[in-house]
């Protein structure tokens, strides 16, 4: 079993920046899978960002180059930094990972770009 405790959302301004924290229970190597999903109201929950079991890292169209991802093995902790953020990356932002079969996901956190 797996808890993800996501953190860091909230209110910012268009074109403001916000630094998203997912805290794991337990250590998870990089050899799996772990990454953000968002959903907004009315959609179907999309990929964001993620880390690849080969650790390489894989983005939405509609971030790269605004949102960067990183990984604290450590820590066991994932962060999404978003910067540049607009209106339309409103949405409830999960954290995902996939550990020896199974998939985990977080409680959620949202975040609102919005003057």
């Amino acid at each position: 079993q797996v808890q993800l405790v996501e953190s860091g959302g909230g209110l910012v301004q268009p074109g403001g920046s916000l630094r998203l924290s997912c805290a794991a229970s337990r250590t998870i190597f990089s050899i799996y899978p772990m990454g953000w999903y968002r959903q907004a109201p009315g959609k179907q929950r999309e990929l964001v960002a993620a880390f690849s079991s080969s650790s390489r890292t894989v983005y939405s169209d509609s971030v790269k180059g605004r949102f960067t991802i990183s990984r604290d093995n450590a820590k066991n902790t994932v962060h999404l930094q978003m910067n540049s953020l607009k209106p339309e990356d409103t949405a409830v932002y999960y954290c995902n990972c996939a550990y020896l079969g199974s998939v985990y996901w977080g409680q959620g956190t949202q975040v609102t770009v919005s003057s």
